[in-house]
Protein backbone atom coordinates (compact mmCIF):
# COMPACT_ATOMS: atom_id res chain seq x y z
CA UNK A 1 0.00 0.00 0.00
CA UNK A 2 1.41 3.36 -1.02
CA UNK A 3 1.40 6.58 0.99
CA UNK A 4 -1.54 7.83 -1.09
CA UNK A 5 -3.47 4.65 -0.35
CA UNK A 6 -2.84 5.21 3.34
CA UNK A 7 -4.17 8.76 3.17
CA UNK A 8 -7.39 7.69 1.46
CA UNK A 9 -8.00 4.81 3.87
CA UNK A 10 -7.10 6.94 6.89
CA UNK A 11 -9.63 9.54 5.76
CA UNK A 12 -12.30 6.86 5.54
CA UNK A 13 -11.36 5.39 8.91
CA UNK A 14 -11.54 8.80 10.59
CA UNK A 15 -15.03 9.41 9.20
CA UNK A 16 -16.15 5.95 10.31
CA UNK A 17 -14.70 6.46 13.79
CA UNK A 18 -16.35 9.87 14.19
CA UNK A 19 -19.75 9.16 12.65
CA UNK A 20 -20.25 5.39 12.46
CA UNK A 21 -19.54 4.26 16.01
CA UNK A 22 -21.32 0.93 16.51
CA UNK A 23 -22.56 1.68 20.03
CA UNK A 24 -23.97 5.06 18.97
CA UNK A 25 -25.72 3.55 15.95
CA UNK A 26 -27.19 0.74 18.06
CA UNK A 27 -28.66 3.30 20.44
CA UNK A 28 -30.07 5.48 17.62
CA UNK A 29 -33.27 3.66 16.64
CA UNK A 30 -34.47 6.54 14.44
CA UNK A 31 -31.52 6.42 12.04
CA UNK A 32 -30.50 10.03 12.54
CA UNK A 33 -26.84 8.99 12.24
CA UNK A 34 -27.14 8.26 8.51
CA UNK A 35 -27.41 11.79 7.10
CA UNK A 36 -24.28 13.24 8.79
CA UNK A 37 -22.28 10.15 7.84
CA UNK A 38 -23.31 10.25 4.19
CA UNK A 39 -22.68 13.98 4.00
CA UNK A 40 -19.15 13.51 5.35
CA UNK A 41 -18.49 10.67 2.94
CA UNK A 42 -19.79 12.70 -0.01
CA UNK A 43 -17.73 15.76 0.91
CA UNK A 44 -14.62 13.59 1.05
CA UNK A 45 -15.33 12.15 -2.41
CA UNK A 46 -15.23 8.55 -1.18
CA UNK A 47 -18.50 7.32 -2.79
CA UNK A 48 -17.11 8.23 -6.24
CA UNK A 49 -13.58 7.05 -5.53
CA UNK A 50 -13.41 5.06 -8.77
CA UNK A 51 -14.69 7.89 -10.97
CA UNK A 52 -12.24 10.29 -12.59
CA UNK A 53 -12.47 14.06 -12.26
CA UNK A 54 -13.69 14.17 -15.85
CA UNK A 55 -16.87 12.31 -14.88
CA UNK A 56 -17.53 13.91 -11.53
CA UNK A 57 -15.49 11.74 -9.18
CA UNK A 58 -12.39 11.95 -7.03
CA UNK A 59 -10.15 9.86 -9.27
CA UNK A 60 -8.77 7.43 -6.70
CA UNK A 61 -7.10 4.24 -7.88
CA UNK A 62 -8.69 0.82 -7.73
CA UNK A 63 -6.29 -0.11 -4.93
CA UNK A 64 -7.28 2.95 -2.90
CA UNK A 65 -10.96 2.17 -3.33
CA UNK A 66 -10.48 -1.43 -2.32
CA UNK A 67 -8.72 -0.23 0.83
CA UNK A 68 -11.73 1.93 1.65
CA UNK A 69 -14.06 -1.06 1.25
CA UNK A 70 -12.00 -3.13 3.66
CA UNK A 71 -12.17 -0.27 6.18
CA UNK A 72 -15.93 -0.06 5.63
CA UNK A 73 -16.19 -3.75 6.46
CA UNK A 74 -14.28 -3.21 9.69
CA UNK A 75 -16.81 -0.51 10.57
CA UNK A 76 -19.78 -2.72 9.66
CA UNK A 77 -20.99 0.18 7.54
CA UNK A 78 -24.73 0.24 6.84
CA UNK A 79 -24.91 2.90 4.11
CA UNK A 80 -24.54 2.38 0.32
CA UNK A 81 -20.87 3.36 0.07
CA UNK A 82 -19.72 0.16 -1.65
CA UNK A 83 -22.77 0.19 -3.91
CA UNK A 84 -22.21 3.80 -5.00
CA UNK A 85 -18.54 3.06 -5.64
CA UNK A 86 -19.46 0.07 -7.82
CA UNK A 87 -22.12 2.07 -9.66
CA UNK A 88 -19.67 4.90 -10.33
CA UNK A 89 -17.09 2.42 -11.60
CA UNK A 90 -19.62 0.79 -13.92
CA UNK A 91 -20.83 4.10 -15.35
CA UNK A 92 -17.26 5.25 -15.87
CA UNK A 93 -16.61 2.18 -18.06
CA UNK A 94 -19.13 3.63 -20.52
CA UNK A 95 -17.91 7.21 -19.98
CA UNK A 96 -21.15 8.21 -18.27
CA UNK A 97 -20.79 10.92 -15.63
CA UNK A 98 -21.88 9.98 -12.13
CA UNK A 99 -24.60 12.13 -10.54
CA UNK A 100 -24.56 13.29 -6.94
CA UNK A 101 -26.37 11.09 -4.47
CA UNK A 102 -26.47 7.47 -3.39
CA UNK A 103 -26.45 4.82 -6.11
CA UNK A 104 -26.62 1.07 -6.42
CA UNK A 105 -26.06 -1.46 -9.20
CA UNK A 106 -28.26 -3.97 -10.97
CA UNK A 107 -28.26 -6.83 -11.44
CA UNK A 108 -26.68 -8.02 -8.18
CA UNK A 109 -27.45 -11.68 -8.78
CA UNK A 110 -25.64 -13.64 -11.53
CA UNK A 111 -28.82 -15.24 -12.88
CA UNK A 112 -30.81 -12.01 -13.23
CA UNK A 113 -30.95 -10.23 -16.57
CA UNK A 114 -32.01 -6.75 -17.62
CA UNK A 115 -32.89 -6.45 -21.31
CA UNK A 116 -32.45 -3.41 -23.52
CA UNK A 117 -35.24 -3.20 -26.10
CA UNK A 118 -34.96 -1.72 -29.59
CA UNK A 119 -36.73 1.45 -28.39
CA UNK A 120 -34.04 2.07 -25.76
CA UNK A 121 -36.10 1.02 -22.74
CA UNK A 122 -35.13 -1.47 -20.04
CA UNK A 123 -37.13 -4.48 -18.96
CA UNK A 124 -36.36 -7.10 -16.37
CA UNK A 125 -36.22 -7.95 -12.70
CA UNK A 126 -33.24 -7.81 -10.36
CA UNK A 127 -33.35 -9.52 -6.98
CA UNK A 128 -31.38 -8.72 -3.88
CA UNK A 129 -30.29 -5.27 -5.06
CA UNK A 130 -28.55 -3.72 -2.05
CA UNK A 131 -29.89 -0.37 -0.81
CA UNK A 132 -32.16 0.15 -3.83
CA UNK A 133 -34.80 1.77 -1.61
CA UNK A 134 -32.21 4.28 -0.37
CA UNK A 135 -30.63 5.04 -3.74
CA UNK A 136 -31.45 7.93 -6.02
CA UNK A 137 -29.94 6.27 -9.08
CA UNK A 138 -29.21 2.77 -10.34
CA UNK A 139 -26.35 1.85 -12.65
CA UNK A 140 -27.63 -0.96 -14.86
CA UNK A 141 -25.83 -3.52 -16.98
CA UNK A 142 -28.23 -4.50 -19.74
CA UNK A 143 -28.22 -7.12 -22.48
CA UNK A 144 -29.47 -6.13 -25.91
CA UNK A 145 -29.45 -7.21 -29.52
CA UNK A 146 -26.25 -5.28 -30.20
CA UNK A 147 -24.42 -6.49 -27.12
CA UNK A 148 -23.94 -5.21 -23.58
CA UNK A 149 -24.96 -1.69 -22.56
CA UNK A 150 -24.60 0.40 -19.42
CA UNK A 151 -27.40 2.71 -18.31
CA UNK A 152 -28.02 5.30 -15.64
CA UNK A 153 -31.57 5.03 -14.32
CA UNK A 154 -33.51 7.09 -11.81
CA UNK A 155 -34.57 4.81 -8.98
CA UNK A 156 -37.95 6.54 -8.93
CA UNK A 157 -38.63 5.22 -12.46
CA UNK A 158 -38.50 1.61 -11.24
CA UNK A 159 -40.76 -0.47 -9.07
CA UNK A 160 -38.89 -1.29 -5.87
CA UNK A 161 -40.23 -4.01 -3.60
CA UNK A 162 -38.54 -3.34 -0.30
CA UNK A 163 -36.84 -6.09 1.62
CA UNK A 164 -34.25 -6.71 4.31
CA UNK A 165 -31.23 -8.97 4.16
CA UNK A 166 -29.72 -11.06 6.93
CA UNK A 167 -27.86 -8.01 8.21
CA UNK A 168 -31.08 -5.94 8.37
CA UNK A 169 -29.89 -3.74 5.51
CA UNK A 170 -32.03 -3.02 2.46
CA UNK A 171 -32.02 -5.87 -0.06
CA UNK A 172 -34.70 -5.12 -2.61
CA UNK A 173 -36.32 -6.44 -5.76
CA UNK A 174 -36.12 -3.89 -8.58
CA UNK A 175 -38.46 -4.29 -11.54
CA UNK A 176 -37.85 -2.50 -14.83
CA UNK A 177 -40.98 -2.13 -16.96
CA UNK A 178 -40.00 -0.27 -20.12
CA UNK A 179 -37.92 2.15 -18.07
CA UNK A 180 -36.29 4.94 -20.04
CA UNK A 181 -32.65 5.46 -18.96
CA UNK A 182 -31.35 8.92 -18.16
CA UNK A 183 -28.21 7.99 -20.06
CA UNK A 184 -27.21 4.97 -22.09
CA UNK A 185 -24.00 3.84 -23.75
CA UNK A 186 -22.43 0.67 -25.09
CA UNK A 187 -20.19 -1.19 -22.67
CA UNK A 188 -16.56 -1.43 -23.76
CA UNK A 189 -15.14 -4.76 -24.81
CA UNK A 190 -14.45 -6.97 -21.80
CA UNK A 191 -17.11 -5.42 -19.57
CA UNK A 192 -20.05 -7.79 -19.16
CA UNK A 193 -22.21 -9.41 -16.49
CA UNK A 194 -19.34 -11.60 -15.28
CA UNK A 195 -17.08 -8.57 -14.93
CA UNK A 196 -19.65 -6.79 -12.76
CA UNK A 197 -20.19 -9.88 -10.61
CA UNK A 198 -16.43 -10.28 -10.11
CA UNK A 199 -16.01 -6.64 -9.07
CA UNK A 200 -18.93 -6.94 -6.70
CA UNK A 201 -17.61 -10.21 -5.28
CA UNK A 202 -14.20 -8.73 -4.50
CA UNK A 203 -15.85 -5.70 -2.90
CA UNK A 204 -17.92 -7.99 -0.68
CA UNK A 205 -14.91 -10.20 0.08
CA UNK A 206 -12.99 -7.20 1.37
CA UNK A 207 -15.96 -6.13 3.47
CA UNK A 208 -16.32 -9.63 4.91
CA UNK A 209 -12.63 -9.75 5.76
CA UNK A 210 -12.91 -6.36 7.46
CA UNK A 211 -15.93 -7.45 9.48
CA UNK A 212 -14.07 -10.57 10.60
CA UNK A 213 -11.15 -8.42 11.76
CA UNK A 214 -13.52 -6.52 14.03
CA UNK A 215 -15.21 -9.70 15.21
CA UNK A 216 -11.80 -11.01 16.22
CA UNK A 217 -10.90 -7.81 18.07
CA UNK A 218 -14.22 -7.75 19.92
CA UNK A 219 -14.01 -11.43 20.83
CA UNK A 220 -10.44 -11.22 22.14
CA UNK A 221 -11.29 -8.14 24.21
CA UNK A 222 -14.38 -9.82 25.66
CA UNK A 223 -12.51 -13.02 26.49
CA UNK A 224 -9.88 -11.00 28.36
CA UNK A 225 -12.56 -9.16 30.36
CA UNK A 226 -15.10 -11.90 31.10
CA UNK A 227 -14.45 -13.83 34.30
CA UNK A 228 -15.82 -17.30 35.00
CA UNK A 229 -14.83 -19.61 37.84
CA UNK A 230 -12.60 -16.84 39.14
CA UNK A 231 -10.46 -16.46 36.04
CA UNK A 232 -10.65 -14.82 32.64
CA UNK A 233 -12.29 -17.05 30.06
CA UNK A 234 -9.34 -16.37 27.76
CA UNK A 235 -7.35 -18.66 30.07
CA UNK A 236 -9.51 -21.67 29.22
CA UNK A 237 -8.05 -23.90 26.55
CA UNK A 238 -11.34 -24.31 24.68
CA UNK A 239 -11.75 -20.54 24.37
CA UNK A 240 -8.13 -20.12 23.30
CA UNK A 241 -8.68 -22.77 20.64
CA UNK A 242 -11.78 -20.99 19.34
CA UNK A 243 -10.01 -17.63 19.23
CA UNK A 244 -7.12 -19.22 17.34
CA UNK A 245 -9.57 -20.66 14.82
CA UNK A 246 -11.23 -17.25 14.43
CA UNK A 247 -7.84 -15.63 13.89
CA UNK A 248 -7.05 -18.25 11.25
CA UNK A 249 -10.33 -17.68 9.39
CA UNK A 250 -9.80 -13.92 9.52
CA UNK A 251 -6.27 -14.17 8.18
CA UNK A 252 -7.34 -16.50 5.38
CA UNK A 253 -10.19 -14.21 4.35
CA UNK A 254 -7.99 -11.12 4.42
CA UNK A 255 -5.26 -12.81 2.39
CA UNK A 256 -7.70 -14.05 -0.25
CA UNK A 257 -9.58 -10.75 -0.52
CA UNK A 258 -6.51 -8.53 -0.71
CA UNK A 259 -4.87 -10.85 -3.25
CA UNK A 260 -7.95 -10.62 -5.48
CA UNK A 261 -8.07 -6.84 -5.09
CA UNK A 262 -4.40 -6.61 -6.04
CA UNK A 263 -4.99 -8.84 -9.07
CA UNK A 264 -7.76 -6.57 -10.36
CA UNK A 265 -5.80 -3.41 -9.57
CA UNK A 266 -2.78 -4.53 -11.60
CA UNK A 267 -4.45 -6.45 -14.43
CA UNK A 268 -5.20 -4.94 -17.82
CA UNK A 269 -8.28 -7.12 -18.32
CA UNK A 270 -10.51 -9.48 -16.37
CA UNK A 271 -8.67 -12.57 -17.60
CA UNK A 272 -8.61 -16.11 -16.23
CA UNK A 273 -6.08 -15.17 -13.55
CA UNK A 274 -8.38 -12.43 -12.23
CA UNK A 275 -11.35 -14.79 -12.41
CA UNK A 276 -9.45 -17.36 -10.33
CA UNK A 277 -8.46 -14.80 -7.71
CA UNK A 278 -11.89 -13.17 -7.43
CA UNK A 279 -13.90 -16.39 -7.42
CA UNK A 280 -11.55 -18.03 -4.90
CA UNK A 281 -11.74 -14.95 -2.67
CA UNK A 282 -15.52 -14.97 -2.58
CA UNK A 283 -15.61 -18.70 -1.85
CA UNK A 284 -13.02 -18.50 0.93
CA UNK A 285 -14.41 -15.32 2.50
CA UNK A 286 -17.94 -16.73 2.50
CA UNK A 287 -16.71 -19.85 4.27
CA UNK A 288 -14.78 -17.72 6.76
CA UNK A 289 -17.86 -15.59 7.44
CA UNK A 290 -19.92 -18.65 8.36
CA UNK A 291 -17.27 -20.15 10.62
CA UNK A 292 -16.08 -16.85 12.08
CA UNK A 293 -19.53 -15.58 13.01
CA UNK A 294 -20.34 -18.85 14.78
CA UNK A 295 -17.10 -18.76 16.76
CA UNK A 296 -17.50 -15.11 17.78
CA UNK A 297 -21.01 -15.70 19.09
CA UNK A 298 -19.90 -18.86 20.88
CA UNK A 299 -17.15 -16.94 22.68
CA UNK A 300 -19.63 -14.28 23.77
CA UNK A 301 -22.30 -16.74 24.83
CA UNK A 302 -25.87 -15.50 25.23
CA UNK A 303 -24.89 -11.83 25.45
CA UNK A 304 -23.68 -11.89 21.86
CA UNK A 305 -27.18 -12.64 20.59
CA UNK A 306 -28.88 -9.66 22.22
CA UNK A 307 -29.88 -6.75 20.01
CA UNK A 308 -28.13 -4.34 22.37
CA UNK A 309 -24.71 -5.88 21.72
CA UNK A 310 -22.70 -4.66 18.73
CA UNK A 311 -21.50 -8.12 17.74
CA UNK A 312 -24.42 -8.77 15.40
CA UNK A 313 -23.65 -5.62 13.41
CA UNK A 314 -20.59 -7.38 12.05
CA UNK A 315 -21.52 -11.05 12.13
CA UNK A 316 -24.88 -10.66 10.37
CA UNK A 317 -23.48 -8.35 7.70
CA UNK A 318 -20.62 -10.72 7.02
CA UNK A 319 -23.17 -13.50 6.56
CA UNK A 320 -25.38 -11.33 4.35
CA UNK A 321 -22.51 -10.24 2.10
CA UNK A 322 -21.86 -13.90 1.20
CA UNK A 323 -24.87 -13.92 -1.12
CA UNK A 324 -24.35 -10.64 -2.98
CA UNK A 325 -22.98 -10.89 -6.52
CA UNK A 326 -23.01 -14.68 -6.41
CA UNK A 327 -22.67 -16.92 -3.38
CA UNK A 328 -19.88 -19.42 -2.78
CA UNK A 329 -21.80 -22.25 -4.45
CA UNK A 330 -22.22 -20.24 -7.64
CA UNK A 331 -18.56 -19.30 -7.83
CA UNK A 332 -17.39 -22.82 -6.97
CA UNK A 333 -19.37 -24.17 -9.93
CA UNK A 334 -18.19 -21.41 -12.27
CA UNK A 335 -14.58 -21.85 -11.19
CA UNK A 336 -14.82 -25.59 -11.76
CA UNK A 337 -16.22 -25.02 -15.25
CA UNK A 338 -13.49 -22.53 -16.09
CA UNK A 339 -10.74 -24.89 -14.94
CA UNK A 340 -12.31 -27.88 -16.72
CA UNK A 341 -12.54 -25.91 -19.95
CA UNK A 342 -8.84 -25.05 -19.82
CA UNK A 343 -7.91 -28.69 -19.30
CA UNK A 344 -5.89 -30.56 -16.69
CA UNK A 345 -2.51 -29.54 -18.10
CA UNK A 346 -3.24 -25.84 -17.53
CA UNK A 347 -4.50 -26.15 -13.96
CA UNK A 348 -1.21 -26.21 -12.09
CA UNK A 349 0.46 -23.41 -14.12
CA UNK A 350 -2.60 -21.20 -13.52
CA UNK A 351 -2.69 -21.87 -9.76
CA UNK A 352 1.07 -21.66 -9.32
CA UNK A 353 1.27 -18.34 -11.15
CA UNK A 354 -0.85 -16.58 -8.52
Amino acid sequence: MTETDNIVVETAEKIFADLADAQTINADKSGNWKAPLWQALSESGLPLSWVSDEFGGSGASLAEGFGVLNAAGRAGLAVPLAETMLAGWLLAQARIASPDGAMTVAPAHPKDRITLAADGTLTGRARGVPFAQDAQYIAVLAQGGSGVSIALVAASACRIDKGLGVGNDASDVVSFDKVKPLQLAAAPQGVDATTLMLMGSVARSLQIAGALETLLDISVAYANQRVAFEKQISKFQAVQHNLARLAGETSAALAAATSAADAISTAATFDDAVFLEAAAAKIRCAEAAEKGAAIAHQVHGAIGFTSEHILHRYSLRALAWRDDFGNESHWAVELGRRVAKRGADDLWPLVASR
